[in-house]
């Protein structure tokens, strides 16, 4: 399974999110609301997840092998970069 397409929409908040993503795998699968996200040692890739009853969140989808966990972080991170370059981030809501 290859990463075929990255969308990356820079967010501006008083949060950490910096940015939220939609991958296309193999031009026939999509993975809506990755997040970028600004922690202690640089921006770090988190997979959509849902808030559960008692708080936690669980992840929605996420890669269950290194090396797939590794090719998707790196084209996020190589399109957010390209990104913050061309773009402008949208205002959001916390």
């Amino acid at each position: 399974m290859q990463v075929t397409d990255v969308r990356v929409r820079l967010v501006a908040s008083d949060s950490r999110l910096r940015g939220v993503v939609t991958v296309t795998f193999d031009d026939a699968f999509v993975v809506h609301d990755i997040r970028v996200i600004e922690g202690e040692n640089g921006i770090f890739v988190a997979m959509p997840s849902k808030k559960m009853p008692n708080g936690g969140f669980r992840d929605i989808a996420h890669p269950i092998h290194q090396d797939m966990r590794k090719a998707v972080e790196d084209a996020i991170v190589k399109a957010y970069q390209k990104a913050l370059e061309t773009q402008q981030p949208e205002n959001i809501a916390d």
